[in-house]
């Protein structure tokens, strides 16, 4: 994170990378007043997605400083993150293996949990190259959840096994309210 903090702060402060120090002071070493500092702020705000209060820009003293608020708020950001993506109801879906050379397929129906795609790619890997895995979801999943589905199996490809994700009109989520 530091090497970004350090590129944005010399383009945006016009100083050689080299001059920035842990002890570095923003305003009397690199002459930045509190616009120089505002625009910095925006600056990595932009290029790091967090957020940096006018306020805690103020206080700010030295590069170490600048650098730990940067890195505070990069964690409070994956952090929430995180817990947004904790939150989140995993796609229900329907899925069938189908391996190359067995008149049979199995399978798999409900929540697609970390453990569910952990067991659907274990029987799809076992069944072995030219295995299909068809997976299925309700038609009203939306486009970054199809995105993501179709990454998380993406991989399977170069295994010589064939992902199909689609959407089924058949197929409708559960009532998770209860």
């Amino acid at each position: 994170m530091e090497p970004r903090v350090r590129r944005l702060v010399a383009a945006r402060l016009a100083v050689d990378p080299e001059d920035l120090t842990a002890d570095t002071s923003l305003t009397e070493d690199l002459a930045a007043d509190s616009l120089d500092l505002l625009e910095l702020a925006s600056d990595l705000e932009d290029a790091l997605g967090l957020s940096i209060s006018e306020s805690a820009m103020g206080r700010l003293r030295t590069y170490s400083e600048l650098v730990a608020v940067v890195q505070a708020g990069v964690r409070e950001r994956r952090a929430k993150e995180a817990w947004m993506e904790s939150q989140r109801t995993p796609p229900f879906i329907w899925a069938r293996i189908r391996p190359p050379a067995q008149s049979g397929s199995l399978e798999h129906t409900g929540w697609l949990t970390p453990y569910t795609a952990e067991t659907m790619i274990d029987s799809v890997l076992r069944a072995g190259p030219g295995t299909r895995l068809d997976v299925g979801v309700p038609r009203d999943v939306g486009d970054p959840m199809m995105a993501r589905l179709r990454a998380q199996f993406s991989w399977l490809r170069r295994r010589r096994i064939a992902v199909h994700i689609r959407r089924d009109r058949h197929l409708s989520q559960p009532d998770v309210a209860g």
